[in-house]
């Protein structure tokens, strides 16, 4: 069975499909917005849809300070679309709120000419070595759905291309995070899910 992962429920929705895909992998998981309970799992996955204001409970508080603390400490932690652009240090689409800083780089919105949300099945370029992305085919398609994008930076591993590259997986030691959703994205999605699982 594996590691326990803690699926951080922090009000940000997209939750059932992600237990659904790691409950295929047969991979054991519990969804909580307990600090005490996320703590205690062995790695952390963080998804989530919507505006990054629905990170402010990231912000403050024993939830917030227990992942921050985490992350300082190496815990293997995977965010999932909201949860990627958490990692970086903001986002435009709430000027007001501070990401983790994890990775450099403020999050922005598709230029207004171009059609928004970016929806669908697009693929990925690989810029350099990935572990969450062992056997993954570069070109491989996997689903998006967002209006706001991270900048690619030093961590970013690979890109995909919506009028420009943005960041569509970025990865240092053991944090990850992808902009699609791999729960979602067929048998490539899978297997990024049990990739970030077995580490």
């Amino acid at each position: 069975m594996g590691a326990m992962v803690a699926i951080v429920d922090y009000g940000a929705g997209n939750l059932t499909s992600v237990v659904k895909a790691l409950r295929r992998l047969g991979r054991r998981c519990v969804v909580s917005c307990d600090p005490e309970i996320v703590g205690l799992a062995e790695n952390w996955i963080i998804p989530g849809v919507g505006n990054f204001k629905a990170t402010s409970p990231l912000a403050n508080g024993n939830l917030g300070q227990v992942l921050r603390n985490g992350i300082a400490d190496g815990r293997s932690l995977l965010g999932i679309c909201l949860g990627l652009q958490w990692l970086f240090e903001g986002s435009t689409e709430a000027e007001d709120l501070r990401g983790v800083g994890a990775f450099p780089g403020v999050c922005q919105r598709f230029p207004h000419h171009v059609k928004s949300p970016h929806v669908g099945w697009d693929s990925i370029t690989f810029r350099g070595p990935s572990r969450l992305l062992a056997g993954i085919p570069s070109g491989a398609y996997v689903y998006f759905t967002h209006s706001y994008r991270a900048p690619v930076c030093d961590n970013t591993v690979a890109t995909c291309t919506y009028e420009e590259p943005f960041t569509a997986v970025a990865e240092h030691g053991s944090l990850f995070g992808v902009q699609f959703h791999p729960e979602k994205s067929g048998d490539i999605g899978m297997q990024i899910l049990e990739n970030f699982c077995a580490l």
